[in-house]
């Protein structure tokens, strides 16, 4: 329910941005917005809080957020609250800046090797990994995790290549049991 929710509103705001032609000053504040909600917990629980009236909230939303950004953003935060959305809010966005991001042709990989990479191994992969998608832009975020031995993932929206050696390791085990059963 909460993804056709982020997905129906997230939707309209793309809409409304491309309709205005302002997609990019509504993306830097989606972002910023975001990030004030994720910086705020006590923000979210005071606009989620039962006893607190709608008409409260929308007062608040106007103290806060007039003149920091554009009034379509205030509107439309404006009509989520009215339609009791709010909890929802983070993931509306999330969704509204991954479309915007689909659009620009912005991908976003999170690659998870054994060891730290050093700036020309970064350099390499993003190279590689705008030659090899659609993108033409690329926003990486890096993890290290040291159970993978060597090799490394990259998982790009709902794909993921695996060349770590704990997998290959892995599916070389899985591998020589369906052998020993067998015999």
């Amino acid at each position: 329910m909460a993804k056709l929710i982020s997905k129906t509103y997230g939707d309209a705001l793309f809409e409304t941005a491309m309709e205005k032609q302002c997609i990019d000053s509504m993306f830097a504040e989606a972002k910023t917005v975001l990030e004030a909600l994720q910086t705020n917990p006590d923000f979210g629980r005071l606009m989620n809080h039962p006893k607190i009236l709608k008409e409260e909230k929308l007062q608040v939303l106007e103290e806060v957020f007039k003149g920091r950004v554009s009034d379509e953003m205030t509107g439309f935060m404006t009509i989520v609250i009215k339609k009791d959305r709010f909890a929802e809010m983070e993931e509306i966005f999330n969704y509204f800046i991954s479309k915007v991001k689909e659009y620009k042709k912005i991908g976003v990989a999170y690659i998870t090797t054994p060891l730290a990479m050093n700036e020309i191994q970064k350099a390499n992969v993003k190279e590689r990994l705008l030659a090899t998608t659609p993108y033409e832009e690329m926003e990486i975020h890096y993890e290290v995790e040291e159970d993978l031995i060597g090799g490394m993932v990259i998982r790009i929206g709902d794909r993921v290549v695996d060349s770590s050696i704990q997998t290959k390791l892995s599916n070389l085990e899985a591998q020589l049991l369906k052998i020993q059963l067998a015999n």
